[in-house]
């Protein structure tokens, strides 16, 4: 990996890790079309950069996770269904499902459900006053949405935004909660897949995962700020329409490299 690939990589995981369009889905297809191979040091630097953008999120919302002591219990509960399923199938997702073509058709398929839903989420009002009073069973059914961003390409942001919307919540609060479930769930996910590589590296590869870091902060703290603007004005429809446009972009791609 390069420099420019390792910034490249890091811009493309800051800007799309909390919008409703697959972080993990950009950077499968990012370093697809750049020939980076799955290496033990890629893996490592992918899940590196995420901390750093989950870094953003926690400083951003810092004073919302001191005011209440309550959306503690209300992120746990929406973390364990994630939790229980991401130990049970977390071998046979990075063995089969981590792949083009996988990612391709869960974008396009998600691109639709962001567009059927959207009117609904224009209309609807909030059934709580903020996200804090959010009961624990919404909580935890909006943790059962967030088990499908385990498919490469479905997003975490949109299944647990999705999830929030069906739950009584209006586009700002689902958006908000998505970004606060974002911590524990980014955090347990990167530090289980550091346990399970080799962090021995060179000093140029040193480097390359502190400047991803620092990229991949940067270009989330300024996606995050610019989405919750867009959203609360705009809504969802033209983060549908991009993921199935990028979905059968690439789904054209492959089909014409295998011919």
């Amino acid at each position: 990996m390069t420099l420019f690939q390792s910034i490249l990589i890091a811009v493309v995981e800051g800007l799309t890790e909390f919008l409703p369009i697959s972080s993990t889905g950009h950077m499968i297809l990012a370093s697809t079309a750049m020939g980076i191979h799955e290496e033990e040091f890629v893996k490592t630097f992918e899940v590196f950069i995420q901390l750093g953008a989950i870094l953003a999120i926690a400083l951003m919302y810092i004073k919302r996770f001191f005011r209440n002591l309550t959306i503690y219990f209300k992120l746990i509960t929406a973390f364990l269904p994630t939790a229980v399923v991401g130990l049970l199938a977390y071998d046979y997702i990075k063995a089969y499902l981590f792949n083009p073509i996988v990612v391709s058709v869960s974008l396009i398929l998600g691109g639709v459900i962001l567009l059927l839903i959207d009117k609904k989420v224009t209309a609807q009002s909030s059934s709580v006053m903020e996200v804090e009073a959010i009961s624990y069973k919404n909580a935890f059914f909006i943790g059962l949405c967030q088990c499908l961003s385990m498919v490469p390409g479905t997003s975490r942001a949109a299944a647990t935004i999705i999830g929030g919307v069906f739950n009584g919540l209006d586009k700002k609060q689902a958006t908000e909660f998505s970004f606060l479930l974002a911590v524990p769930t980014m955090l347990a996910a990167g530090g289980y897949d550091l346990l399970k590589v080799d962090l021995a590296f060179t000093s140029e590869q040193l480097m390359l995962l502190g400047i991803g870091f620092v990229v991949a902060f940067a270009s989330a703290w300024g996606a995050v700020k610019l989405f919750l603007t867009y959203v609360s004005t705009h809504g969802f429809t033209s983060f549908g329409w991009y993921r199935i446009a990028l979905g059968v972009l690439f789904l054209v791609l492959m089909w014409g490299a295998d011919l």
